[in-house]
């Protein structure tokens, strides 16, 4: 007797994605979405990655989770830099992974490079990483590194985040190893043939000032945050590859140097926060495929949508 085929998962070759700047409430609608959609998390966050980078990062809790998968988080040293490379290669391996068991992938971040590496299939340039020339350039400030990027490939440092010294040097060692520009990144449409719907989630200037003072003020409650940086000192990490992990992790590791004082270092932290929350969205808001939202009701309408 003929076999009748199953019949084909709704979410079968498809992929949602929730983005926004940090402090925007990602985790908590993913975690709606999940358990509402039969879905599991991916992580698209570029210091959530890392072990030990909890607290400072906003790392999701277990009791958070309510039972939530959740893909690419602690799965790299913090010693050692990550990148988008390995991330896009070990991400879509999971999220193929979910789809194979007939669940929901949900790309949850604030990394736009991360998500774009994943929703368009970015081919990033190999060349392999030269230590000798990472560990020389990273003795100069941002200014220096941007200066030398804008005199060496003027149109790479135009589009690049001239606040993000590991994007700089990442640059930087394309250029000087191959003596040519940064490629334009290419996209190749078969490494993620996915049906993909984003939704993007949008707050007034003043929620998202309101969000993270109340957040940092959360983290600091107890010592926390300060005890978590400390840890990570003791661990073996530098102070200056702490400062490299930026916002809460490079302000509360120049506090314990005695270079800044505590109000400083809350001032210091919310100003480059939410300068942080404007270069995430002048990012974001390049891709017109993204349907931004303010509420669940919106998000959940749009993802019933998208299954059907």
């Amino acid at each position: 007797m003929q076999k009748t085929k199953k019949p084909a998962c709704r979410q079968a070759g498809k992929l949602l994605v929730i983005l926004g700047p940090t402090a925007s409430g990602k985790t908590d609608l993913s975690i709606k979405l999940a358990k509402k959609y039969n879905g599991e998390v991916v992580s698209a966050d570029s210091r959530q990655v890392y072990n030990g980078l909890n607290i400072g990062s906003g790392k999701i809790t277990k009791k958070e989770m309510q039972g939530t998968p959740h893909w690419m988080l602690d799965i790299a040293n913090p010693k050692r830099k990550f990148t988008v490379s390995q991330y896009q290669k070990i991400a879509l391996k999971a999220i193929k992974n979910i789809q194979k068991r007939s669940r929901l992938p949900i790309l949850v971040g604030g990394t736009g490079f991360y998500i774009q590496s994943i929703v368009d299939g970015i081919v990033i340039p190999k060349v392999k990483p030269n230590w000798k020339l990472r560990k020389k350039l990273a003795k100069k400030s941002n200014k220096e590194l941007y200066n030398l990027l804008l005199e060496k490939d003027p149109k790479r440092a135009n589009n690049i985040d001239r606040h993000n010294p590991r994007r700089l040097i990442r640059a930087l060692e394309i250029v000087i190893s191959t003596n040519k520009p940064v490629p334009e990144f290419s996209e190749n449409p078969a490494l993620t043939d996915f049906k993909i719907l984003q939704i993007g989630i949008k707050k007034s200037p003043q929620e998202f000032k309101r969000a993270i003072k109340n957040r940092l003020l959360k983290r600091l409650k107890n010592n926390t945050l300060i005890n978590e940086v400390k840890k990570l000192h003791k661990s073996g990490l530098s102070w200056k590859r702490l400062e490299e992990f930026g916002l809460e992790y490079k302000f509360v590791a120049q506090y314990l140097q005695d270079k800044i004082t505590w109000q400083e270092m809350i001032n210091k932290t919310q100003t480059e926060s939410e300068h942080f929350v404007k270069r995430q969205m002048t990012w974001f808001k390049r891709d017109k495929r993204i349907h931004w939202v303010n509420n669940y009701k919106k998000a959940e309408k749009l993802v019933k949508q998208f299954i059907k």
